[in-house]
């Protein structure tokens, strides 16, 4: 199959497996993560075809969203690519991509290390910032059924994995445990670029909630 078959049969694959996904990490998000990775790519000497599957299946199965199994997304995403013939070598990268990619708390050490991952990854975390990402954080905050805030329960950083996985804190709390300090850990010149853009926008409006919050606006 050539490359751009092989996309377009990702692409239909992932639109029927995250159908009926909660609204931050449904085909949208995947959409918007594989359009930020092109635009690092063209910015970037990389393996395009290994940046394009990585971005389109890097969510196909969210641990999140499957009982913390953290082995389900590159299991799936490895059935699926084998199904296609996909050669071994492309298969390992990108299950290694899925593998690497999240966030975990902050604390999380990569046992692998590519361009491609560093432009998936910077990717993803693009779209977990700036207007996006609080829309994202407050939906899958009422998903959660969670606080909006309150002010009595301090943000906790440096959390572990496991800590992070567990936590149910108010969603204001994830900008200062996750969403701020993104910024800070893109690997990419042009994630950096647009990051420091997304970051100034949340400054702005955690400090128009406050405000509102404590009705001095």
């Amino acid at each position: 199959m050539n490359n751009p078959a092989l996309i377009h049969k990702t692409i239909a694959f992932v639109k029927e497996k995250l159908n009926d996904a909660e609204g931050g990490h449904d085909w949208f998000h995947i959409e918007r993560v594989y359009k930020n990775a092109l635009l690092i790519a063209n910015d970037t000497n990389c393996d395009l075809v290994v940046v394009q599957l990585g971005a389109l299946l890097h969510d196909i199965a969210d641990s999140k969203f499957h009982n913390g199994d953290e082995a389900i997304g590159p299991k799936t995403a490895r059935a699926f690519l084998e199904a296609e013939n996909v050669s071994e070598t492309i298969i390992r990268h990108v299950v290694n991509i899925i593998e690497n990619i999240s966030f975990k708390g902050g604390n999380f050490e990569k046992k692998f290390t590519s361009v491609e991952l560093d432009i998936v990854q910077d990717a993803d975390r693009l779209d977990a910032i700036g207007a996006i990402g609080v829309a994202r954080a407050f939906n899958y905050g009422g998903f959660k059924n969670r606080t909006l805030y309150d002010p009595e329960i301090a943000p906790v950083t440096n959390m572990t994995k496991e800590e992070y996985k567990k936590n149910n804190a108010p969603t204001i709390n994830h900008f200062y445990e996750k969403l701020l300090l993104l910024k800070d850990k893109m690997n990419t010149g042009k994630g950096k670029e647009i990051a420091a853009e997304r970051h100034r926008f949340m400054e702005n409006f955690l400090a128009q909630f406050y405000a509102e919050w404590e009705g001095l606006k």
